[in-house]
């Protein structure tokens, strides 16, 4: 059986060092921030008053791992415009943008991944580099406004040391370096090394922000990949509940910790003939609560749990499948992590989580609110704590 350690400190960041995994997010122009450099440790706790600009750093985490799966820059910036920092002025040719990056640390090194992109008047790539110590794996430029892509360059150390070609400026480049690039070299094999950690360490994240509202509802029983707002809680609580018994039970220690009244088992049962599911609370002499009738904060601190406590089988991410899962490390990207939770809840929940970043299951970066009991437990348990300014 498995058994969480009450109390257990994270593991320090150098941690599992076989699996690539974020360990820096660049924003140097995004939103609110400028030149901001956010530290990522297995657990961290972003921290500060509201409009300092917590949900931007995670929406930054959440564009690059989507980038990093294969999505169009329209598909994963709808709005862009809502990214261009408010004093950017545009340039001669009204054009105006956003830049972010990122670190990824695994076999490879420390790799760089830094995005320049433009949001007026059209969206569009038009700068990217891929950087190891000493070295320049990939390099992009929009040389022509008039043409759909960008003029590549990457790194191949034989008879000829720089490869070019053109890349289309709606996708990430390094995830297309493994279709463009054979192999042949010691420098060719060095890009493909770099592009392929980058792409497996964005590509395992989980963008997360329950809405109870939408959780209430009976879920289609075939739907049983939790969703980032976890609509489908009903579906997923049946099928980890009977598929794997240790995670379930340590599941349903979590929820009597942490709701309201005694709690015996969490568990799902058909809805009605169209294959719906809904999710119950036992509470045993043959009491049960629909988890509707449970307040806001409870279904948050339930549908939280169970995301710290599964993995990407059962969560709505385009993990790297090419990759075996034993090295992979899931970043969850928790929004407002103890938004409507009480004192109890928040303490519990982040305990939760500093024991489960500690096994190295998941890596967790979470917005939580300043100077509440979800920053004091993260602190209390060894987290990174990013204190955000306004």
């Amino acid at each position: 059986m498995t058994v969480l350690q009450r109390g257990a400190p994270p593991l320090p960041p150098g941690a599992f060092p076989g699996r690539p995994r974020v360990t820096e997010l660049r924003l140097s122009a995004f939103a609110r921030h400028r030149g901001a450099t956010v530290p990522l440790g297995p657990f961290t706790a972003l921290t500060g008053p509201s409009g300092s600009g917590k949900s931007s750093v995670l929406r930054a985490l959440d564009a690059l791992a989507r980038l990093g799966g294969g999505a169009h820059l329209g598909e994963v910036f709808p709005d862009p415009r809502a990214y261009v920092p408010e004093r950017a002025r545009p340039d001669a040719q009204r054009r105006r943008g956003f830049r972010i990056g990122c670190t990824v640390e695994g076999p490879a090194g420390p790799v760089r991944l830094d995005l320049a992109v433009q949001a007026e008047p059209e969206l569009r790539v038009v700068g990217e580099r891929l950087t190891g110590p000493g070295v320049v794996y990939l390099e992009t430029a929009l040389r022509d406004p008039g043409r759909r892509d960008v003029q590549a360059a990457w790194h191949t150390a034989g008879s000829v040391p720089v490869t070019r070609g053109p890349l289309p400026d709606d996708l990430l480049g390094t995830a297309l370096l493994p279709l463009r690039v054979s192999g042949r070299t010691e420098g060719q094999l060095q890009v493909l090394a770099a592009a392929e950690q980058m792409v497996v360490g964005l590509r395992s994240a989980f963008a997360c922000d329950p809405d109870p509202a939408r959780m209430r509802a009976p879920a289609p029983s075939r739907a049983d990949r939790l969703l980032g707002g976890c609509d489908n809680l009903a579906a997923v609580l049946g099928r980890t509940r009977s598929e794997c018994g240790n995670r379930h039970a340590l599941l349903v220690a979590a929820a009597r910790a942490g709701l309201a009244g005694p709690v015996l088992d969490v568990f799902a049962e058909p809805a009605g003939r169209d294959g719906s599911v809904r999710a119950f609370i036992d509470r045993g002499d043959g009491l049960r609560t629909p988890v509707e009738r449970l307040a806001d904060g409870e279904l948050r601190y339930l549908a939280l749990a169970l995301v710290l406590l599964t993995g990407p089988q059962v969560l709505e991410v385009d993990a790297a499948a090419e990759v075996p899962e034993a090295y992979q490390t899931l970043t969850v990207a928790a929004d407002g992590f103890d938004r409507g939770l009480d004192p109890v809840q928040s303490t519990e929940l982040t305990a939760l989580a500093a024991r489960m970043c500690a096994r190295g299951h998941i890596r967790l970066v979470a917005a939580v609110g300043q100077g509440a009991s979800a920053e004091r437990e993260a602190r209390a348990h060894g987290a990174t704590v990013v204190d955000l300014e306004p």
